[in-house]
């Protein structure tokens, strides 16, 4: 394939056209959805036409392929940690993302809070919710949002910024709206220290329907640079 990347070009148009029609169908003028691309096992090269070509989000998955690509990603655009993490990872990635929004436990929440303490900062994050309630993905469970969020809103180098989830492919429509529910919910407890102005939801399949039940940034990774090789 070389370093031909019109596909990407392609793509990319495509994904903003159907974000702005269906922002355009279900969101009123002042409100932007971001789009992240997501990088797991795209090449650097990849990335940084993508980044050239005015992708300014990058979401990682893992730790250890990050950090062995990081220092060739063009500086201009902005990294978040979207992955399972384990605490013991936390302190590979504290100074050079921007957001962490799969916290889904009070220790995770903890570490994070004081690594960032001790590198004299404060972490964004989102909680993560296991909006379906499957037993093979992370996340809170959707009834304990509110206490969870409580919970960890004492904490002074975490900043909540919202909520993320990654729905089941099935009945996504409920999944969704159920999301959208939950954190409108949540937003309207206004919980001291939590700002509820992400809902990350939405990814390659089903990113114009979550625009529809109000996500705000849609996680975007075959969509964009194609079928993922995982024997890279």
């Amino acid at each position: 394939m070389g370093n031909d990347f019109r596909y990407i070009d392609e793509n990319l148009e495509r994904i903003r056209y159907n974000i702005a029609e269906a922002c355009a169908k279900y969101r009123t003028a002042d409100e932007k959805v971001r789009l992240m691309a997501v990088t797991k096992t795209v090449s650097v090269e990849a990335i940084n036409h993508a980044v050239f070509q005015g992708v300014d989000l990058l979401g990682e998955n893992r730790v250890q392929e990050y950090q062995s690509k990081c220092a060739g990603y063009n500086k201009s655009a902005e990294v978040q940690f979207i992955g399972s993490l384990q605490t013991n990872k936390v302190k590979y990635i504290i100074n050079s993302v921007s957001m962490i929004q799969s916290v889904d436990s009070i220790r995770l929440a903890m570490e994070i809070n004081r690594l960032a303490k001790a590198n004299n900062k404060v972490m964004d994050i989102l909680c993560e919710v296991n909006i379906g309630d499957e037993d093979s993905k992370g996340g809170i469970k959707a009834g304990d949002t509110y206490d969870f969020l409580s919970e960890i809103a004492c904490l002074e180098n975490i900043r909540v910024k919202g909520l993320m989830t990654i729905p089941p492919p099935w009945e996504s429509d409920v999944h969704l709206g159920n999301m959208q529910e939950l954190f409108e919910n949540v937003k309207s407890k206004s919980i001291h220290g939590v700002d509820m102005e992400i809902l990350s939801m939405g990814m390659s399949g089903d990113y114009a329907q979550a625009i529809r039940y109000g996500s705000t940034l849609v996680r975007i990774g075959s969509g964009l640079f194609g079928a993922r090789n995982y024997n890279k």
